[in-house]
């Protein structure tokens, strides 16, 4: 270490901490590091993004995908602020991330210098670690720092470093810190097991709400669910965490969720939380007892009351909570969702299936059910394109990733790009509604550059769907929702790929078949029908508020949305 670079003493840093690559786009604060990544890129891998917003985003990615520390860096002020999306989504998602973020010269801090701005202050709401460097003796440590809190916090750790002191000398040979974390496993007190037990063992009719904490759980979820004959239902982070067909679950709770496991959490007289923050308190059970298991004690109880908490890993405390419990003898509770489940798969079963034009995005979801691998993952953008991912892409083994709590649009393709880099022997989908995936279109060249085969769906109504759906859901008249028509199989040509346009039902099985054969970056553009992604339940607001919309555009088009009408007619039903 003496005597070197603080620079490459960074770097070394980051290697022991694990980071292969980081993304990001050079600049004039940060370009003395650059120069200290090009001297090591055959053990750290410089991804240049052609927008800083993909590149943390890709490094929220990341994170989610593989429990390790996403890396991105910029510049000082304007690529700093396009940072600022991607790492609120890794902070509401829990992802552990770190920001390098350059400054001007040290001798220019303060002085309202070209491209500064007050880092620290911008920074301060998305970071659980946010410091300026003010000496090189100080980085090696303060990077140790960062990388671990954003591992024990599981958030946006910031590190900003005037660009000088990445060339200053590093003389001193102690190190003060290493570069390693310690993973504790928390597990629930006896006495929280036992209020637990008895709770369950009170309930004629429980439900599971399983999030994204149970990860690294599934044979405990699932053993758990047997011995107290509970049904399922799953957060959209948790989607793939058990198969979709599997006979205990009912799918998704929510706006995007499912009919029977909306009846089921009403009807439930105890839910158990395990690892989610599920916070939509209307779709939770009016006075329902609750237990919750969460690593972190400060989630217990924030979105619903319970009467006992478990602050203990999913994995751990499941298995205890199993092997105290007898085995329920009431399944009635259980058969009966389990046969309007059924009833659920069928319909939507036959509304995939429709051979008819135009294209509908269901329909799109059946080819990419033949066509997905096991193990893939699968990265999803936010709109409309959530719901028919959710509802109509069933998973047995493979793998989610989407922005969730911050719901940003544009994360499709930087999840893509993210996962082929963090498991390039996987099979990659990125699937974006046109909306996001225009907001970030231009990183497409990102997978042509590095060769990363990804295959990206674009379902191309030309609209901003959802937002449509939600002014209509208001009752008011859509709004500046319409984008007009890109052609993006020719972005896909034009960057360096292979495009593909669909746009009729006649089309589809092929071209979708061709584009999985190819080992390029592949965009398909599939052009489909405007749909209103209707919920699971519709609640009685929200039909009258719909049925002030079809008045309005009755009055203003002399037209009306009759199909979704009747969709929404049937489901009050």
């Amino acid at each position: 270490m003496f005597d070197q670079r603080t620079g490459e003493v960074l770097i070394q840093h980051l290697i022991d901490w694990e980071v292969n690559h980081i993304y990001g786009l050079p600049g004039d604060s940060i370009n003395e590091f650059i120069d200290d990544l090009r001297n090591r890129s055959e053990d750290i891998s410089f991804i240049q993004v052609r927008h800083e917003e993909t590149g943390a985003l890709a490094a929220s990615a990341y994170a989610k995908l593989t429990g390790k520390i996403g890396t991105c860096l910029s510049i000082a002020g304007p690529g700093a602020i396009h940072l600022l999306n991607g790492l609120y989504d890794a902070k509401e998602d829990h992802a552990p991330v770190l920001a390098i973020v350059g400054q001007v010269s040290s001798d220019k801090v303060g002085t309202h210098a070209f491209q500064e701005i007050n880092l620290e202050r911008m920074f301060d709401g998305v970071a659980v670690f946010n410091r300026r460097a003010e000496r090189e003796d100080q980085l090696p440590d303060l990077l140790n720092q960062a990388v671990r809190e954003a591992y024990d916090k599981k958030g946006v750790s910031v590190l900003i470093v005037p660009d000088d002191l990445f060339a200053a000398k590093n003389t001193s040979s102690e190190r003060l810190t290493n570069s390693t974390y310690y993973q504790p496993l928390q597990v629930p007190r006896n006495e929280d097991i036992n209020q637990a037990r008895k709770l369950i063992e009170e309930a004629d009719k429980p439900v599971i709400l399983a999030g994204k904490g149970t990860i690294d759980a599934r044979e405990e979820l699932l053993e758990f669910a047997e011995k107290i004959n509970a049904p399922i239902i799953l957060s959209l982070l948790a989607k793939g965490i058990i198969p979709d067909q599997h006979p205990y679950c009912l799918g998704h709770n929510g706006q995007i969720g499912t009919k029977p496991a909306y009846h089921a959490m009403k009807e439930a007289d105890l839910v158990l939380l395990v690892g989610t923050q599920f916070p939509y308190r209307e779709f939770f059970p009016e006075k329902a007892k609750a237990i919750q298991i969460d690593v972190n004690s400060s989630n217990l109880g924030r979105y619903y009351p319970i009467q006992a908490g478990l602050a203990g890993d999913a994995k751990e405390t499941l298995k205890m909570l199993t092997d105290q419990l007898e085995q329920q003898e009431s399944t009635g509770f259980l058969e009966k969702y389990q046969e309007k489940m059924n009833e659920w798969r069928i319909s939507l079963q036959r509304e995939k299936r429709i051979h008819e034009d135009p294209v509908k995005a269901p329909q799109v979801m059946y080819q990419l059910e033949q066509l997905m691998e096991p193990g893939a993952v699968v990265s999803v953008d936010v709109g409309n394109v959530t719901v028919w991912v959710s509802r109509f892409l069933p998973f047995v083994d493979q793998r989610l990733v989407v922005s969730g709590r911050l719901a940003t649009m544009g994360s499709g393709l930087p999840g893509a790009l993210a996962a082929k880099i963090a498991q390039p022997d996987k099979q990659v989908i990125g699937i974006c509604g046109d909306g996001g995936f225009s907001m970030v279109m231009q990183d497409f060249v990102t997978a042509v550059k590095y060769q990363l085969p990804i295959k990206i769906i674009v379902l191309n109504n030309s609209k901003l769907g959802l937002i449509k759906y939600e002014q209509a859901q208001m009752g008011h008249l859509p709004y500046k929702t319409e984008l007009g028509e890109i052609d993006y199989a020719k972005i896909a040509e034009a960057s360096g790929g292979v495009g593909y346009r669909i746009e009729s039902h006649g089309e589809l099985e092929t071209k979708m078949k061709q584009a999985f054969v190819s080992d390029q970056p592949v965009i398909v553009d599939v052009v489909v029908e405007e749909q209103a992604p209707l919920p699971g339940h519709i609640d009685y607001h929200s039909a009258v508020h719909y049925s002030e919309y079809l008045i309005k555009n009755f009055f203003e088009t002399g037209g009306m949305d009759l199909p979704d009408m009747k969709k929404a007619v049937k489901r009050l039903k």
